[in-house]
């Protein structure tokens, strides 16, 4: 299990290049990160958990604004530990039309930092904290949103993009 102490060492800045990674679409087909870099604005979020209520909003609220995003050239990845079958489901059911990223072993929240000890109800344990991290055109990370409320973030995220 990883430490804090080590989470802290890895955790990308503003000002870096992302931690690169795979994902794949709903038809398995397989991407890069790296691949998009220099070529689209991005927004990389991540979540706790499909089906939750806060994920459930954060994700609503990015699928209604997704034409404004694409308006803009911005593309969405959304990361969580679930499983791709998860992820598919979770796509079909809130009809989300961008890319979610299956991380189980945490790799990918571990390189930016977001996978650590959290506190619900009294009890410890490790987890994905809801985290933001925005790419511009050059490649590298402008802005991080970190411990993100869902409501209202998507929003959010589109001011941000305005000056980039």
């Amino acid at each position: 299990m990883t430490n804090q102490k080590d989470n802290d060492a890895m955790k990308v800045k503003e000002g870096d290049k992302p931690f690169d990674f795979e994902y794949q679409d709903s038809k398995g087909a397989k991407f890069k990160l790296s691949n998009l870099l220099r070529q689209k604005k991005i927004v990389i979020y991540f979540y706790p958990k499909d089906f939750t209520p806060g994920c459930t909003i954060e994700a609503e609220e990015f699928t209604k604004d997704h034409a404004l995003f694409e308006q803009q050239g911005i593309e969405i990845i959304g990361i969580s530990p679930d499983s791709n079958d998860s992820h598919t489901k979770f796509r079909e059911k809130m009809n989300i039309p961008y890319m979610l990223a299956s991380d189980p072993n945490n790799e990918i929240s571990k390189g930016y930092g977001v996978y650590g000890l959290k506190k619900f109800m009294g009890k410890e344990y490790y987890g994905v904290t809801r985290s933001t991290f925005l790419v511009d055109r050059s490649g590298r990370i402008f802005k991080i949103f970190a411990s993100v409320k869902p409501k209202g973030h998507s929003k959010e995220v589109l001011e941000f993009f305005k000056d980039q």
